[in-house]
């Protein structure tokens, strides 16, 4: 099981379909020249996203290992689990667990659906506990349980940060800067959340597809992660940010192409291929 002091939570996702709402229809690629470029949704650029969120989140490349993975880190959210962090206090495993019902009535964690209704937005674990943990753990077995776990993973997190970055004319490794943060912070767009910490960039720089230059407007949109990440003492390590994106920012790998190396709580991750 990850560490504690490895994992992180996000702030409420009650906001997302204000997010949603506010993505263009169209994907801009004006003023971009890179409209060809291989983007994070292609199924070999999205495995190696999933394997660095987790290098992060999880201290482990192995991010398929974490669908059974679930503790109170005492922030605040109460239960964090599964591959992306889904909590308890925040509706996203509400969602998921509504989800899974949806694909399979019945299952283990079905009879929860109450007990998550009435502790979303807070840390309680009143009518989970112990059991609850135990049927999660039997549930990340079930492959109709993974494949919820995917399902909602991308359409709260992975799909609008991607379609944001694409509109925004970034490439994959922005693409990638904007799903981590939306993992870590949540979608919406109050000051703490990825709108939030997208709109403080765009105050220093224009994005690619306003004309901006793809370098100076990552380095403003990490910029800006930073100074909500410090915000917070669970977020208060930056290394996801320092010596991870920007390293490959650094290095000009703007399609996240292998190979690549990069550290997180000083520990250190390679991905050849």
């Amino acid at each position: 099981m990850p560490s504690t002091k490895h994992r992180t939570a996000r702030t409420t996702r009650a906001a997302l379909a204000v997010l949603i709402g506010a993505l263009p229809l169209t994907l801009a690629t004006a003023g971009t020249g890179h409209a060809a470029s291989v983007g994070l949704d292609d199924a070999k650029k999205k495995e190696i996203a999933m394997e660095l969120v987790s290098s992060a989140e999880n201290s482990s490349l192995d991010w398929k290992a974490q669908y059974k993975y679930i503790e109170d880190i005492k922030d605040g959210r109460g239960y964090t689990a599964g591959i992306i962090g889904f909590c308890s206090g925040t509706g996203d495993m509400l969602e998921l667990v509504q989800h899974y019902t949806d694909l399979k009535p019945g299952n283990v964690l079905a009879k929860y659906l109450p007990a998550l209704k009435k502790v979303n937005g807070t840390e309680s674990h009143s009518g989970l506990g112990s059991a609850f943990v135990n049927d999660w753990k039997t549930a990340a077995k079930d492959t109709v349980f993974q494949q919820a776990q995917n399902d909602e993973r991308d359409r709260v997190y992975f799909n609008p940060a991607v379609k944001q970055a694409k509109s925004d004319g970034l490439r994959a490794l922005g693409q990638f800067a904007y799903y981590d943060a939306i993992v870590m912070h949540g979608p919406g767009n109050s000051s703490d959340s990825f709108g939030g910490i997208r709109a403080a960039a765009m105050k220093k720089a224009k994005t690619p597809a306003q004309g901006g230059d793809e370098a100076t407007y990552l380095n403003a949109f990490l910029d800006a992660r930073k100074v909500i990440m410090k915000q917070e003492e669970a977020h208060a390590d930056t290394s996801r940010v320092d010596t991870e994106q920007r390293v490959f920012l650094n290095n000009k790998n703007f399609d996240l192409n292998p190979p690549l190396k990069w550290k997180v709580y000083g520990d250190p991750y390679q991905i050849n291929s």
